[in-house]
């Protein structure tokens, strides 16, 4: 697992709502139960800050790192997928969002940026400089890069089925929902790990992983096996197995003090 992904998810399920900034020591005493070194750890805070989505925050001779106004963002959206929105999309009507951009080939981080935006937001390349998403999707943006943004339902002769099938990985998607299953739907899952926190941050992780790159399809297009579902189901239940322990052993662990910037979120 990359250290970002842990953090992420670390900060989400223990941080994100409380108003606190977490010491360097606290981040580093967490993650070595899942395998990740001192080192991976505070080059990791240390990237993360420059990226704007932690601020250092000093207390007496201690450094404390808390949540940004973009990170509280990530985290928001973070939870709506994993709690609220589901990876179900039953919704009746067909209607997708078309976006149409053109780059330059020198471009390259641009163009790295938005789409991997794209993807988060649920968006399929259709074609070269066309994606297309389900449902009615904010588009994303990157700074610099003007996006097309359209509103459309297929007529025929569309074959929606054949053009899910070019713009999504299905058979991928299907295939990691499958193996989450395979490690996680069992009586005893993750046996080596050395405690619940260890064990709730592999599972959160892991899942966030995967939906991050689900984008939620009509159920009319994906085949009537379709695993996502009870992938979710085994994800729910065992956060809410390994949650008591894990919180426990994450207050015991805590160095905090209040965020000084809270009051303006």
């Amino acid at each position: 697992m990359r250290p970002q992904s842990v953090l992420l998810t670390f900060l989400g399920d223990h941080v994100y709502g409380r108003g606190i900034c977490v010491a360097s020591a606290s981040f580093i005493e967490a993650f070595a139960k899942v395998g990740i070194s001192e080192e991976a750890t505070r080059s990791t805070l240390t990237r993360m800050v420059r990226r704007g989505l932690l601020r250092r925050q000093r207390s007496g001779r201690r450094m404390y790192f808390g949540l940004t106004p973009t990170s509280t963002e990530v985290l928001k959206d973070g939870e709506r997928r994993i709690w609220h929105s589901g990876v179900v999309n039953d919704a009746d009507e067909d209607r997708w969002t078309l976006i149409g951009f053109s780059l330059p080939e020198s471009w390259q981080r641009q163009r790295h940026e938005l789409r991997s935006r794209l993807i988060w937001a649920g968006f399929g390349p259709l074609q070269n400089g066309l994606w297309m998403a389900p449902g009615e999707v904010e588009a994303p943006r990157v700074p610099g890069v003007e996006v097309k943004v359209f509103s459309a339902e297929p007529r025929r002769p569309t074959d929606m089925q054949a053009l899910v099938r070019i713009a999504y990985d299905l058979g991928g998607l299907e295939k990691r929902y499958e193996e989450f299953l395979c490690r996680w739907d069992r009586a005893d899952p993750a046996p080596d790990a050395p405690d619940d926190l260890a064990r709730s941050l592999t599972l959160l992780t892991g899942w966030l992983q995967i939906i991050r790159t689900d984008p939620r399809l009509p159920l009319r297009y994906l085949p009537h096996d379709w695993p996502a579902e009870k992938a979710q189901r085994v994800c729910h239940t065992l956060h809410e197995r390994f949650r008591p322990e894990a919180a426990a052993i994450v207050e015991r662990l805590l160095d905090t003090v209040p965020d000084e910037t809270w009051a303006e979120r």
